[in-house]
């Protein structure tokens, strides 16, 4: 028989299948259908068409000439705004289902839209040692042009779609921040748009106190339009120790050792139950030895959080050689372990050699596609928070997950956080090295409740003076949420800058009731 013919019989059941069931049906119960066949074309299309057109726009060195109209047609819109009396808050109008955060914020229908079209890398600037970013170029963007020309960002957030905007008004982390800090701390000049139209560019000896009060303002003290960021020389390898680790005290003495160390450049940490954990540190390096080389981002390669487990289950140390990028972006195939919930075979070799190129899908398309079943599904049995905590409660911390939720893995990574004045500083008088606890999965305890949970949760932070990451579902009342975080510099520029009547508070825009 024809090929195309069966083909033809294939996709013709297939839709009378759909027919049958319903949309709905296959959406919510069969998602891997619809991953597969829809999602994961449509991803490589959107990639192709960014790499290619950020590539050509830098090669051509338009990117400045343009940079500078978009920044004047965001004020004429500012201008445009003020003229018709202000009577909404303004926002961004980049779609909600684009960003990468778990919900889509509500405001967007209400407020109004400014259009933000600013994707490109500005320029190289390899004397500083910096590099002038758009708000939102993203991550593989930055990795894809840095590492060809020998540099790299000193805290490389892992997902290739996390934007410079995101990380600037919310926050970043990536397992070298034990010694850099959080994306914010390699950040060394913004420049915004405020409420009344003015571009203004600060740094920390310039417009001081708006550069400390960006970081986590997310975009309610004016439009990002652009950042430098600093850049470090890069090698080719990333020479990587794996050692598996058993019962919870020594997870957390090997790990609290290991951040603590800024010889090692890379420090990290999955943790597989309560007792066993594999922690992992690395250091690039020009030259590999060949028999230890691992190019874990070939896309017939397992995915990486079930290559780490390898080790725990053998329970044996080992040391390969990863290329950086590769490296970088090492749970970008799998976002971390959540694709296992959505193609439940995606690590399965057939899979991987088949269809493993196309993966992941964009974080955005599910989102858009998720339907309010799904949402309703994972808002109730799913969670997603990443919790920063300070180093010395750490076994406290991994205990008290567990007993609230009961997510495993856990991702372990470390931060210094250095003395500041904006929102997130140490509480005492001296840095401190903190501890990002990213809980991604379904919780196994029986009694989870998801709001309930997560105050528990919450409350535990605040205790022990952490933070909670603001992309999440923050269920915090107000005066809870201005507990845990410090207010008094953001609330002084919103005063200064006459931002209340122009953008709403970080609060309003974060907090559950404000996202869906």
């Amino acid at each position: 028989m024809d090929p195309l013919v069966c083909l033809g019989g294939l996709v013709l059941m297939f839709l009378l299948w759909v027919k049958v069931k319903g949309l709905e049906y296959v959406i919510v119960h069969q998602r891997w259908i619809f991953v597969c066949l829809f999602l994961l074309p449509l991803s490589v299309v959107f990639d192709v068409y960014y790499y290619v057109r950020a590539w050509v726009i830098f090669k051509m060195c338009s990117a400045p000439r343009l940079h500078r109209q978009r920044v004047r047609d965001i004020q004429q819109q500012v201008h445009e705004w003020r003229k018709d009396g202000g009577k909404t808050y303004m926002c961004t109008g980049r779609p909600g289902w684009l960003t990468v955060s778990l919900r889509v914020g509500k405001y967007k229908k209400t407020h109004k839209n400014i259009m933000i079209n600013m994707m490109d890398i500005l320029e190289v600037d390899t004397k500083r040692q910096v590099v002038r970013v758009e708000p939102l170029a993203n991550m593989g963007q930055v990795t894809a042009l840095l590492n060809t020309i020998g540099w790299t960002l000193p805290v490389l957030p892992e997902l290739d779609d996390l934007t410079v905007g995101g990380l600037v008004m919310g926050t970043g982390i990536e397992s070298s921040s034990h010694i850099y800090g959080l994306f914010q701390h390699i950040c060394v000049a913004y420049e915004l748009v405020l409420a009344d139209g003015s571009l203004v560019r600060c740094t920390e000896e310039e417009n001081s106190d708006l550069f400390h009060a960006v970081p986590w303002s997310c975009g309610t003290l004016g439009f990002l339009v652009a950042a430098e960021i600093k850049i470090v020389p890069a090698k080719p390898w990333v020479k990587l120790r794996y050692e598996p680790i058993r019962g919870l005290e020594n997870i957390c003495k090997r790990f609290t050792e290991a951040s603590e160390n800024k010889q090692i450049t890379f420090v990290e940490g999955i943790q597989y139950s309560l007792d066993s954990a594999v922690i992992m540190t690395g250091t690039m390096t020009e030259h590999a030895e060949p028999d230890k080389i691992n190019r874990i981002g070939l896309h017939f390669k397992p995915w990486f959080f079930k290559h780490v487990e390898g080790y725990l289950k053998g329970n044996y140390t080992g040391v390969e050689y990863i290329p950086l990028r590769q490296y970088y972006h090492r749970h970008t195939r799998s976002i971390f372990w959540e694709l296992q919930d959505i193609i439940p075979f995606g690590n399965n070799p057939v899979f991987r050699w088949l269809l493993g190129w196309m993966v992941p899908p964009k974080i955005s398309l599910l989102k858009l596609t998720q339907g309010e079943t799904i949402r309703r599904l994972y808002e109730q049995h799913h969670v997603i928070q990443d919790m920063l905590i300070p180093m010395k409660h750490l076994q406290a911390a991994i205990s008290r997950f567990h007993q609230d939720i009961e997510v495993y893995p856990l991702w372990l990574c470390p931060f210094l956080l250095p003395l500041g004045r904006g929102m997130v500083h140490p509480k005492g008088e001296e840095e401190e090295l903190y501890v990002d606890i990213g809980a991604y999965g379904e919780p196994k305890v029986k009694h989870f409740e998801a709001k309930a949970s997560t105050r528990q949760l919450e409350k535990f932070v605040r205790d022990a003076r952490g933070f909670q990451m603001l992309y999440a579902d923050v269920y915090m009342d107000r005066k809870e949420f201005w507990e845990m975080f410090d207010g008094q510099l953001y609330h002084r520029l919103r005063d200064q800058l006459g931002c209340k009547d122009a953008f709403p508070e970080v609060y309003d825009k974060i907090c559950k009731s404000a996202r869906r």
